[in-house]
């Protein structure tokens, strides 16, 4: 695969090594810059119809690398969720043969992908919650959200969202980020809860949600899509990126 990158923070910057870490890369594309690396692998981007995909973490002005990638004919994964642009270019992808991948990111990627993880599914599912961190002012009150260490426990307030899990984000002012999702199910033995979760740093975990749409382009058709359309490829490419999950369980 002929990756090219467009780089506008650290998240792209971190994907584009992560993506480097790849055997089935072939090359990686910078667009606007130099490489300062060695790896022949790297190259500067000089006409995008060479390459097989563009990557931008750009969520400020997300709709230029879409319109590159419509015009060079190729396939796009974005960090930015705006789904104005795949109602807007989703049938412009479709009848070109490629894919616009929306929301590679932590609340729209990550975070809804971990409810499909092989450890919390067994049974018949009563519910599933998900929750995650994002910058802001911590709450005093709200919905108690439990997330790996260094996030620990924070307040959480209810986000509506385009699926049918309950939803929580939780606001806070420190360098790392979380996400967790809890499913309870029936068993042999009652009711279990099994909650799955990650925390890293915030460039760090953006960076691997970007790089594990990148990875799983290859299982959504042609046309615009979000990571959930293809949760469980994603989560799966988000742990071949290095995506760490601790998990436990309860039941009565």
């Amino acid at each position: 695969m002929r990756i090219a990158i467009d780089p506008h923070t650290e998240v792209g910057i971190r994907t584009g090594k992560i993506l480097l870490a790849e055997r089935k890369l072939k090359s990686l594309g910078i667009m606007n810059r130099r490489p300062r690396d060695d790896d022949p692998r790297l190259q500067r981007v000089e006409t995008l119809t060479d390459w097989d995909l563009l990557v931008s973490d750009n969520t400020k002005e997300p709709e230029l690398a879409v319109q590159l990638a419509l015009s060079a004919e190729i396939g796009c994964v974005l960090s930015a969720s705006d789904q104005g642009l795949a109602t807007k270019y989703g049938e412009q992808f479709a009848l070109s043969g490629t894919t616009l991948l929306l929301g590679a990111n932590i609340a729209t990627g990550i975070t809804p992908s971990l409810a499909t993880h092989k450890t919390v599914h067994d049974g018949k599912i009563l519910g599933v919650t998900i929750g995650w961190t994002e910058q802001g002012k911590p709450l005093r009150r709200g919905k108690p959200i439990q997330f790996p260490d260094p996030v620990g426990a924070r307040w959480a307030a209810e986000r509506r969202t385009d699926h049918n899990y309950k939803a929580y984000v939780a606001p806070g002012s420190t360098p790392w980020t979380g996400a967790v999702a809890q499913v309870t199910s029936t068993t042999d033995y009652g009711i279990a809860t099994r909650v799955v979760g990650v925390a890293d740093s915030t460039p760090h975990l953006e960076a691997l949600a970007l790089a594990a749409g990148v990875l799983s382009i290859d299982t959504f058709t042609p046309g615009a899509h979000q990571p959930t359309h293809a949760a469980k490829a994603y989560l799966a490419a988000a742990l071949q990126a290095g995506l760490a999950i601790a998990a436990y369980s309860t039941e009565k």
